[in-house]
């Protein structure tokens, strides 16, 4: 059969249809332009089907049950062990299944036109969608092109890794049987959650992490977690790296670590981080580097030429769903603003066209149990950025979290900046603590002075209680 070409003309193209590609095209055409959004796999993307969602699908169920058993009164009716079949089941049901028709139409609904096929950008404005049948769509963006691309996996220099079939993020939050033994190479947020979730699933699991485990968060986070998951059967091992892998003739995966001794397991999970997804885009094609891609605070792509954009974890600044979706929509208002004269230039920080929160006040959760939530700077973050700081932290020990959790763990850490006497950054970790992020989020993005924060009255008997004992602690 052969290949057919067709011409396209709309106001914007979006390379990507993942939440946040879906979200800068919704965002134009509520403004009032058009926009087609190209993909080439499932619309929706890698947190709808293989990150976010099948994940904490997979976690949630363990969760529940650990904490009907930290409670004397649920604890005993707690009895059993997780069936793993129904979370297989549950967790399917939030992925649709892999099948992607809602996602859909919800996007010719939202009167956006979807369009089949690799997108590469070959000219000014313009794109080229390639299909799986050979057929070409050739698309011309009257105002802008938008690279909401997402990430690909970084694969570890080991000898053998590429010689045998192993899993990645995608292949574990689908996976349809659980290992009896898994190793997991990556100690970072899907490391940690992944471990959790299969153990707790029934799978014998050996962390192998080259630093420490969550060593982007404070380290009595990363501690925390670690003691959670090691009292729960998981070998957690810092500082170790595998020097070599293979396959055994039974199947089974032999790791060899650097320090000379071994591992075997049924499944390796290699989770080492991602990397933007930009390098097959045709960037190249209008003088833009795809390896040091750089946007400024609306979205835009240095050099460029005004008409390119790049959001979500293309751009490389804050990899994570909710804020490239953030992103999207600054990157969309600002856009559409442009095409109808009502911006000129740069917009100002914290207008609602550009991403200020990316600078200084990201939230974000690992969703292991305890939980850590954290938005804003660590105390060694803000140091570098040259802010004078201080920090108080305490164990979370009020009246509601002894209610939450017989023997309720947590902790929690307030970095000042000591000029604005506003916070900078704020870390939970506990049971439920997720639920205590937007307050924070809120404290950070208004940079509400302390004095000001003292009279936010926080209701007993909760956990966010905790807020006023930081508070006077701190000497309010």
């Amino acid at each position: 059969m052969s290949s057919e070409t067709r011409q396209l003309s709309t106001d914007v193209v979006v390379i990507g249809a993942g939440a946040v590609g879906e979200n800068a095209a919704d965002r134009v055409v509520r403004g009032g332009l058009k926009a087609a959004l190209v993909e080439s796999d499932l619309v929706g993307g890698e947190c709808s089907y293989w990150a976010c969602m099948p994940s904490k699908a997979l976690l949630r169920p363990g969760i529940a049950l650990h904490g009907a058993r930290a409670v004397a009164g649920s604890r005993e009716a707690a009895v059993g062990s997780l069936d793993v079949e129904a979370v297989l089941k549950r967790r399917d049901s939030f992925t649709s299944n892999w099948d992607d028709s809602g996602q859909q139409e919800w996007v010719a609904g939202a009167g956006i036109e979807l369009v089949r096929g690799r997108g590469r950008i070959t000219g000014e404005r313009r794109v080229e969608v390639t299909d799986d049948d050979g057929n070409v769509t050739s698309v011309e963006a009257g105002h802008a092109v938008v690279i909401a691309t997402g990430s690909t996996p970084v694969k570890p220099r080991i000898e053998g890794l590429d010689d045998i079939d192993y899993w990645g993020t995608k292949e574990a939050t689908s996976a349809q049987q659980v290992p009896g033994r898994l190793a997991i190479i990556g100690g970072g947020v899907a490391g940690a959650e992944l471990a959790q979730a299969f153990t707790r699933l029934g799978s014998q699991v050996t962390m192998l992490i080259r630093g420490r485990l969550l060593d982007s968060f404070p380290s009595v986070a990363g501690q925390l977690v670690q003691d959670a998951l090691s009292a729960e059967g998981v070998d957690v091992r810092n500082g170790t790296e595998a020097a070599a892998v293979g396959r055994n003739d039974d199947g089974t995966v032999q790791l060899a670590l650097k320090d000379g001794s071994s591992v075997e397991a049924d499944r390796l999970l290699v989770v080492t981080g991602r990397h933007p997804a930009t390098t097959e885009l045709g960037l190249e094609s209008v003088g833009v580097d795809a390896e040091g891609l750089t946007t400024d605070p609306s979205g835009r792509v240095a050099g460029g030429g005004g008409w390119l954009y790049a959001v979500g974890d293309a751009a490389g600044k804050a990899p994570l769903t909710h804020q490239g979706k953030y992103e999207a929509r600054a990157a969309g208002d600002a856009i559409t603003a442009r095409a109808q004269g009502t911006l000129d230039g740069d917009a100002g920080p914290w207008s609602r066209y550009v991403a200020s929160a990316d600078e200084s006040a990201v939230p974000q959760v690992v969703f292991t149990d305890p939980e850590v939530a954290m938005v804003g700077m660590t105390e060694q973050a803000a140091r570098q950025r040259g802010l004078r700081v201080s920090t108080v932290e305490m164990d979370i020990a009020v009246a509601g979290s002894s209610l939450h959790a017989d023997d309720y763990t947590g902790w929690v850490q307030m970095v000042v900046d000591e000029d604005r006497k506003t916070i900078a950054g704020m870390t939970f970790v506990g049971q439920d603590v997720a639920e205590l992020l937007h307050a924070a989020t809120i404290a950070v993005v208004g940079q509400v002075p302390l004095p000001r924060l003292w009279h936010a009255v926080p209701a007993y008997p909760t956990i966010s209680e905790v807020w006023l004992r930081l508070l006077e602690k701190y000497g309010l």
